[in-house]
């Protein structure tokens, strides 16, 4: 990991705090991703949402193999959330994201936690996630 993308992954989760205290739980993810792509470009980070991903598969390339929510100066990818609890499979969905676009390091942001710190997720891609239960 790179200091670039700890210092991202740290600007993201400060302003997703920063968001969901303002705002609250209980919006459409697409406000959300609105608003966190406005905080994050404030801070001088280059943002792009709703990116296609594509993967090559059987020597086959698929344009367009899934939609990353958030990328944040090309290294970190940001998916979001906006339900009561994450489920163990969103972690796996936010891993393989993570593989097929071959970024290192994932948030996963549930701005529909009670509290924000409740709803964010930290994954590495390659080594394990120290982080679950």
């Amino acid at each position: 990991m790179n200091g670039n993308e700890n210092q991202v992954a740290t600007d993201s989760v400060d302003a997703a705090v920063r968001i969901h205290s303002t705002l609250g739980p209980g919006l459409l993810e697409s406000v959300y991703e609105r608003v966190l792509a406005y905080e994050l470009r404030k801070r001088a980070h280059r943002v792009d949402t709703q990116v296609a991903v594509p993967i090559t598969y059987d020597g086959h390339q698929i344009d367009e193999a899934f939609r990353a929510d958030l990328l944040v100066d090309d290294c970190v990818l940001v998916e979001l959330k906006s339900i009561e609890n994450l489920a163990p499979v969103h972690k796996k969905q936010l891993l393989t994201y993570m593989k097929l676009a071959h970024k290192r390091l994932g948030l996963l942001l549930n701005f529909g936690a009670p509290r924000m710190k409740d709803g964010i997720v930290r994954l590495v891609n390659g080594l394990p996630d120290t982080q679950s239960p």
